[in-house]
C-alpha cells in the first residue's frame, strides 16, 4: 500500500481504533477553567505538542524502525523493550493505562487492515496492550509508511484528540478550531523531524543508519550495518563471533532508543490524574 494513502488512514478519526475519543487532558483543564476559550486551547494544544507530542513521535518512529526491520528471533524481547521506554516517559498511571487501551485498540484493527509478523510478535510481546505511539509505528510500517510518517500521524493524533473534545465541551466554533490545528501545521513538520532526528543522532557515523524519512536499504549501504537489521548469518548465530555481532546489534537499538526525548508534561500529568476522579468523563476511549 501507498505510504501516503496509508496514512491519512492511521489518522483518520473514524478509523476504529479508539485513539481520536481520548481528550488528552483538555477536559479537566475546561473543568477547571484553564482552557475556556480559542486563545487558551491554542496554547495547550502548542504545549501538548512541544511535550506529549515529541515524545510519542519518537516512539512511533522507533516502533516504526524496528518493524521494518522484519521479525528477528528476539523480535519479542525488543518489542518489550521499546514498550518499557515509552512506559518510563509516561510518568502519569492514567495516561499509562489510557495508552495501553489506545494501542490494543489500534493493534486489534491494524492486525485486520494490514496482517504482519511485525505486529503479530507485538501482539505475543505486550499481551496487555502496546502504548498507543507503539502500535502506531508497528502499524504504520505495515502499511508501508515511513518512520517520518509515523512520527508525523502520531504527533497529529496528539494535538486533534483534545481539539476534538474542546468543540464539544465549551461549544466552540468547529470552524475556529480547525483554523489553530491549521496554525500548527509546520510545528507539527518540525516535531516529526526533531523525533526522527532524535534516534539518528544517536548512531556512531560507522553504522550508516538509514535516514528516518525512508524505508529500505539505501544504494551503496550494507545491509549487515543497518540498525534495523540483525547482522548477516543470525539465524545460524552458533559461533562466538556471530554471537557478539548479535549483542552488538541489539546495543545499537537500545542506543537509538536511550536517545529517545523525555520532555516531561507535569500539568499534563496532573490533568490527566484529575481526570480519575472527574464523574463527567465525556471523551475516555
Amino acid at each position: 500500500m501507498n505510504g501516503d494513502a496509508a496514512l491519512l488512514l492511521l489518522a483518520d478519526s473514524r478509523l476504529p481504533a479508539g485513539g481520536h475519543a481520548h481528550s488528552g487532558g483538555v477536559e479537566e483543564a475546561v473543568r477547571r477553567g484553564e482552557v475556556t476559550g480559542a486563545g487558551d486551547l491554542a496554547r495547550f494544544l502548542r504545549g501538548r505538542l512541544a511535550t506529549a507530542g515529541l515524545v510519542t513521535a519518537a516512539l512511533a518512529a522507533a516502533a516504526c524502525e524496528l518493524a521494518a526491520a522484519g521479525d528477528p528471533a528476539d523480535g519479542v524481547s525488543l518489542w518489550r523493550r521499546l514498550d518499557a521506554e515509552a512506559d518510563a516517559r509516561t510518568a502519569s498511571p492514567a495516561q499509562r493505562e489510557a495508552a495501553r487501551l489506545q494501542g490494543r485498540l489500534l493493534l486489534r484493527t491494524a492486525r485486520r487492515m494490514w496482517p504482519s509478523a511485525a505486529l503479530d510478535t507485538l501482539a505475543r510481546a505486550v499481551p496487555e496492550g502496546p502504548h498507543h505511539p507503539v502500535a502506531l509505528g508497528a502499524a504504520a510500517a505495515s502499511a508501508g509508511c515511513a518512520p517520518r510518517q509515523a512520527a508525523l500521524a502520531a504527533a497529529y493524533t496528539s494535538v486533534t484528540g483534545p481539539a476534538t473534545a474542546a468543540v464539544r465541551l465549551l461549544g466552540l466554533d468547529p470552524v475556529t478550531v480547525h483554523r489553530l490545528l491549521a496554525d500548527l501545521a509546520t510545528a507539527l513538520d518540525d516535531t516529526a523531524r526533531a523525533a526522527c532526528a532524535s534516534l539518528d543522532d544517536a548512531i556512531p557515523e560507522d553504522d550508516e543508519p538509514e535516514e528516518c524519512g525512508h524505508q529500505g536499504p539505501q544504494p551503496g549501504r550494507h545491509q549487515g550495518h543497518q540498525p534495523g537489521r540483525p547482522p548477516a548469518g543470525h539465524a545460524a548465530a552458533h559461533t562466538a563471533e556471530h554471537v557478539a555481532e548479535h549483542a552488538a546489534w541489539q546495543a545499537r537499538w537500545h542506543a537509538r532508543w536511550h536517545a529517545l526525548p523525555g520532555h516531561s508534561a507535569p500539568a499534563l500529568d496532573l490533568l490527566a490524574e484529575g481526570h480519575l476522579t472527574n464523574p463527567m468523563k465525556l471523551f475516555v476511549s
